[in-house]
């Protein structure tokens, strides 16, 4: 099939270049977010998908908004048979749904209905999700409603971040994308509707959402944190100055109140609701990511202090 595929960021990378790679789909161009200034020289920078198809020689299309009648014209003289969709980031209307063929198909990193938005992988790993997966589903106008062609399951171990998790699903969902659309392609696969029970909703995590509140148990602090990294990642405040947290190791030992610090030879223990937990690597502000040890060696906490 004659493809155009839509994608932005990292995770949408295995996807692109494995129907890059296939014999039985001619990827015809690329729609991706416009360049956006990075780094700190701020100067514009191309997507991660939109380097990639630099790369293999491929047309880029990167409208603003969805709908703008210059790219309506220009997607529609592409003649796409159908139109790949991994994390692109725009919202798209009736008018550019309409023209591929077979419809936009739309790979998404939960179990639909489950965690429909834009954070399905924080949200399953910050509500203690053992499983989760991907689902490649026809494009609706609605946020992630359409119904599913398949699905691939994958579980969420006891230590995954939500950048490693994503990582394994962006592979994983890459090779149930292609085989949805050979289905499409060879008239053997349907969407079936999704279910109305089950439904939940992942919206985008802010900055604010990922405070650690020490207040909560020691379980949810540990989920909040991996679910929160790399991006954008767990802080909380010491001396009236921000510390951004990796991930932490839960105890099972009490004796600390909330948000209490505890520094030991070997580790830095923090206080919760329940059990304390184990700093793994800290990042003060302006500075590099270090072990906990070393930050308490040179802050020196004192008796009494603690994070809030």
């Amino acid at each position: 099939m004659r493809v155009v595929f839509a994608g932005t960021p990292e995770p949408a990378l295995p996807s692109l270049q494995r129907l890059l790679d296939s014999a039985r789909h001619e990827v015809v161009a690329v729609v991706t977010r416009p360049d956006a200034p990075a780094g700190r020289s701020r100067r514009p920078q191309r997507s991660p998908v939109g380097a990639l198809a630099d790369e293999a020689g491929i047309p880029i299309l990167t409208p603003h908004k969805a709908n703008e009648p210059a790219f309506l014209d220009e997607l529609t003289g592409l003649a796409p048979d159908c139109c790949p969709v991994v994390a692109y980031g725009n919202l798209l209307r009736r008018e550019a749904l309409d023209v591929p063929r077979h419809g936009w198909v739309n790979l998404h990193f939960s179990l639909l209905p489950a965690w429909r938005g834009a954070a399905p992988v924080q949200a399953a790993i910050r509500a203690g999700d053992e499983i989760t997966g991907a689902s490649t589903f026809a494009l609706e106008e609605g946020m992630d409603t359409g119904p599913v062609y398949g699905t691939v399951t994958e579980e969420i171990g006891r230590h995954d971040t939500a950048g490693v998790l994503l990582e394994r699903l962006a592979t994983s969902g890459a090779a149930l994308l292609a085989s949805t659309l050979d289905g499409i392609e060879d008239g053997e696969l349907a969407p079936v509707p999704q279910p109305t029970d089950g439904v939940s909703y992942a919206p985008k995590i802010t900055v604010d959402d990922a405070r650690v509140l020490w207040t909560h148990p020691a379980p949810a602090v540990d989920r909040l944190i991996r679910a929160v990294t790399p991006a954008p990642g767990a802080w909380t405040t010491f001396r009236d100055a921000r510390l951004k947290l990796g991930p932490v190791l839960t105890t099972g030992e009490a004796g600390l109140e909330p948000g209490s610090i505890r520094v030991e030879r070997q580790r830095v223990l923090v206080g919760t609701a329940t059990a304390t937990v184990a700093l793994g690597d800290v990042q003060p502000q302006g500075r590099k990511a270090m072990p906990a040890v070393d930050w308490a060696r040179g802050v020196r906490p004192e008796a009494g202090e603690r994070f809030v």
